[in-house]
């Protein structure tokens, strides 16, 4: 797997991360301050890559019957 270039990448706030995956601010929060989604630190906020949300919901997918 490459990594995109800096210029390609593109970060998301915490509340249009909570808003894509339909979870609470906090929860957001919690997954970032549990290292299970990777954040960069900007200022007193966060941002998270696009790619990262995608990925954690992608490796979270469980089928059911």
């Amino acid at each position: 797997m490459t990594t995109p270039a800096f210029g390609d990448v593109r970060f998301l706030t915490v509340a249009e991360v909570a808003t894509l995956m339909r979870v609470s601010k906090m929860t957001v929060y919690r997954l970032v301050h549990n290292g299970e989604l990777p954040a960069v630190r900007v200022g007193r906020s966060f941002r998270v890559p696009e790619q990262a949300v995608r990925d954690y919901l992608r490796d979270s997918y469980i089928e059911t019957a």
